[in-house]
């Protein structure tokens, strides 16, 4: 079992930058597909990026392609997001996820969740 806590969210400006971290207890993170997800009020959960157990695979939902950059470091048990460019669109509360399936867009691939960290754009 594995417990995963996010950080870094926070209110910043159109065009400006935030890192995410997910910070994982457990020894056997290094087993687990990492994945990000985002909802914003109202709207469903959306993918935003995962990465493959090894760190070696990496895709990410068309609306961050480009902007937004996952990583990971197996050593500190966490993952990170890496986000650019940010936009107003891009506001919501984003939560980390871990999956023994496999890297994934769907969030039913996803066995263990955060609690979330909330990110505000402002125009």
């Amino acid at each position: 079992q594995v417990q995963l806590v996010e950080s870094g969210g926070g209110l910043v400006q159109a065009r400006g930058s935030l890192r995410l971290s997910c910070a994982a207890t457990g020894r056997t993170f290094s087993t687990y597909a990492m994945g990000w997800f985002r909802q914003a009020p109202g709207k469903e959960r959306e993918f935003v990026a995962a990465i493959s157990s090894s760190g070696g695979y990496a895709y990410y939902g068309d609306s961050v392609k480009g902007r937004f950059t996952i990583s990971r470091d197996v050593a500190k048990n966490t993952v990170y997001l890496q986000m650019n460019s940010l936009k107003p669109e891009d506001t919501a509360v984003y939560y980390c996820a871990a999956s023994t399936y496999g890297s994934s867009s769907s969030y039913a691939a996803y066995d263990y969740w955060g609690q979330g960290t909330q990110v505000t754009v402002s125009p």
